[in-house]
């Protein structure tokens, strides 16, 4: 997929593969600074011991905000930008849901399937993305979600208005 795709050629991206993000990884310091910045110190989240002695995962594991906010930087790392865009905003998520834990140490990526495309006015088309979280070496991945993200353009730049 190209780094930058034209507005006029969007709509007919429906249902194709955006991209797919390189591996990030998430690994205890991660954990625990997202703790210190969401105030979620949860022991499966931040002690390693206990987390490993009381529950099923065999250590600690991120929170599942924690993955979910990465897709930021995934989608900024494999989605092609929009070139007469101006701005993009995070309109919201649909259909979240935590499939499997992210176990401390763990490699994940983003996978971003345009599900719908549509322009709202003049100077704005939103985006829906299906997108998924896999995780190195597991079978099931970690999350599943809609997200929807609008794109502010010129609006003299729309396909069809020159």
């Amino acid at each position: 997929m190209p780094r930058e795709i034209a507005l006029a050629d969007i709509e007919k991206m429906t249902g194709q593969e955006m991209g797919v993000s390189d591996w990030i990884l998430v690994d205890q310091t991660m954990i625990d600074l997202f703790a210190d910045a969401t105030a979620d110190h949860q022991f499966i989240h931040t002690d390693p011991q206990r987390a490993r002695a009381e529950t099923p995962f065999g250590g600690t594991i991120a929170h599942g905000f924690l993955t979910l906010s990465l897709l930021s930087a995934m989608h900024f790392n494999c989605v092609p930008r929009i070139r007469e865009q101006k701005m993009g905003i995070n309109y919201g998520f649909d259909k979240v849901r935590f499939m499997a834990p992210v176990r401390s140490g763990s490699r994940v990526r983003g996978r971003f399937v345009m599900a719908n495309a549509r322009f709202r006015g003049a100077d704005r088309l939103m985006i829906t993305y299906h997108v998924t979280v896999e995780i190195e070496n597991e079978r099931k991945a970690a999350l599943s979600a809609d997200w929807s993200t609008l794109i502010q353009f010129d609006p003299d730049d729309r396909p069809g208005q020159r």
